[in-house]
């Protein structure tokens, strides 16, 4: 059985953060590495990624150096699930395929369990669902009693939906010759010709059993959802792990489960309770304060009395007595002395965010800054909650950043004040 990665397509809710989903870090390692490990643990050898033509070096290097042993192909164009799987045809159509979205997070036991099912040969393929109590925006499973997919609803809007299953991308088709015929034969003004494609199976009688999962699952749409990501891997730390190269000050305090990766500086009066992690060669300086479900990638600077709470750092950061607070801070990026980013509004209520001319609902009354990467910010800023700032922006001291930011843009502030004469002039 092969396992195809689908990894061409482009993130369009994602800004300011522009690293493809799947190439976000977490625990020292990307997502996509986080899923070869768990497919190859639960028994699987053989990995087909499909990427897109600004991804697929990334991929490449990302497999290379991790030691995987992929095939890699490249879908021109991002028209969809059926597009990426006919792009790798040649090479999956002697075999049956297991085709995962590697934006989603799940725990191993789902792949354990698809194959454990697959076994049922009265179905030609099998298709993962996931109970939901709210809405969320990716297709629906409409199925029979025995949990026999009858159709897939692609998105059909709030209040709109024909069912509370939907669709996780974990699926195996045994019968991948029949499932070519149909995607290509299958047309659609939308990107859907794949789930079209399995419709149309299902009204010629082939069987399709949906794959009831209940584990955690966590679903990158959005840049807040990486927060929820972060979680996720930061739950799975069960011990404390802090490596010999590591150096902490007998007058620095480490509590709970903390990873503290090689060559990580930690100096006196620190604080770091877990669970966090701390990439490689990341310096924790003098009075620092990191907590709760907090994520630091390698090569940081976390300054002196800087506080760091149930955020994401990206690598090579660097701070200075900040407050970082439920943020997403990609790489490269620098905050000056005393720059916040706030995380609560006053009127308490629910933060919401604008992507592309939709206002989106976070869901969480605690949300502070999303900033894109190479972005620098001057002393004593302050960012509102919810904001984003495109990459490779620069913010002047002293700004008030109280709206989103394109990529690129120069923000500073016009300020006048006059000189006069106070008290007994000194010629």
């Amino acid at each position: 059985m092969k396992v195809v990665f689908l990894c061409g397509g482009i993130g369009k809710r994602m800004f300011p953060v522009t690293k493809d989903k799947f190439l976000i870090k977490f625990l020292g390692k990307t997502l996509l590495e986080h899923h070869i490990t768990q497919a190859f643990n639960a028994g699987l050898k053989d990995f087909i990624i499909v990427g897109n033509p600004t991804n697929v070096d990334a991929i490449k290097n990302v497999c290379k150096n991790a030691g995987f042993n992929v095939k890699v192909f490249v879908q021109e164009h991002p028209k969809g699930m059926a597009d990426a799987l006919l792009t790798a045809k040649e090479e999956i159509l002697d075999d049956e395929i297991l085709v995962v979205n590697p934006n989603d997070i799940f725990d191993q036991n789902l792949y354990e369990k698809i194959l454990r099912e697959s076994s049922d040969g009265v179905y030609s393929s099998f298709i993962t669902g996931y109970r939901v109590h709210n809405y969320f925006p990716g297709g629906y499973l409409v199925v029979n009693d025995k949990l026999e997919l009858l159709s897939i609803h692609e998105k059909p809007g709030e209040g709109r939906e024909p069912s509370n299953l939907v669709n996780i991308v974990v699926h195996l088709h045994k019968d991948v010759e029949t499932l070519i015929y149909y995607m290509e034969k299958t047309d659609s003004p939308q990107d859907d010709v794949y789930e079209c494609a399995l419709t149309k199976m299902i009204g010629d009688g082939y069987k399709v059993k949906v794959v009831e999962y209940d584990g955690e699952w966590v679903a990158i749409k959005y840049p807040w959802h990486i927060l929820d990501a972060l979680k996720y891997f930061l739950k799975s730390i069960k011990n404390p792990i802090i490596r010999e190269s590591a150096s902490i000050s007998a007058k620095a305090c480490i509590e709970g489960n903390v990873i503290l990766e090689d060559n990580v500086k930690v100096l006196e009066g620190a604080v770091i309770k877990g669970p966090c992690y701390i990439g490689k060669n990341t310096v924790v300086g003098n009075n620092v304060l990191i907590r709760d479900f907090s994520h630091i990638g390698e090569n940081c600077s976390i300054g002196y009395s800087t506080e760091i709470t149930r955020s994401y750092v990206g690598d090579n950061c660097f701070f200075h007595s900040n407050f970082i607070g439920d943020s997403i801070i990609c790489d490269n990026c620098l905050f000056g002395y005393g720059t916040i980013t706030a995380n609560y509004r006053l009127d308490q209520s629910i933060i919401r965010v604008k992507v592309n001319n939709n206002i989106i609902d976070t869901k969480r009354t605690k949300f502070g800054a999303m900033v894109g990467e190479g972005t620098r910010i001057g002393v004593g800023c302050m960012i509102m909650p919810g904001v984003r700032l495109g990459p490779n922006s620069l913010v002047g001291p002293g700004v008030i950043v109280y709206k989103d930011v394109e990529p690129n843009k120069k923000i500073l502030l016009k300020q006048e004040y006059f000189v006069e004469s106070f008290g007994d002039e000194v010629l």
